[in-house]
């Protein structure tokens, strides 16, 4: 019993340290979304790219979802288009 219970607390612990995971459509680096950002259209949503190791910002242009994952259109701030391909949330 005890170890469940240390199992289920690790488990709790962890649980808002979960990020969104997806890609960069364009470049196909390993992207993260912390977790607790709204995107919805309009927002900036600061995200993680894994292949260059520095956080980028877009302006949100638009949120579809697309089978089990959800494709996220944004402008950076050098009024580049990104696309984001996120993983599905069970959330």
């Amino acid at each position: 019993m005890a170890r469940f219970a240390s199992a289920f607390i690790l488990v709790l612990l962890a649980w808002p340290a979960a990020a969104w995971d997806g890609s960069d459509g364009s470049s196909g680096n390993s992207v993260e979304i912390e977790k607790g950002q709204t995107v919805r259209r309009g927002r900036e949503v600061e995200f993680y790219d894994h292949g260059t190791g520095s956080y980028r910002t877009i302006d949100v242009d638009s949120v579809h979802r697309r089978g089990r994952g959800v494709e996220i259109e944004g402008t950076d701030s050098d009024g580049n288009s990104v696309t984001l391909d996120m993983d599905g949330r069970d959330e």
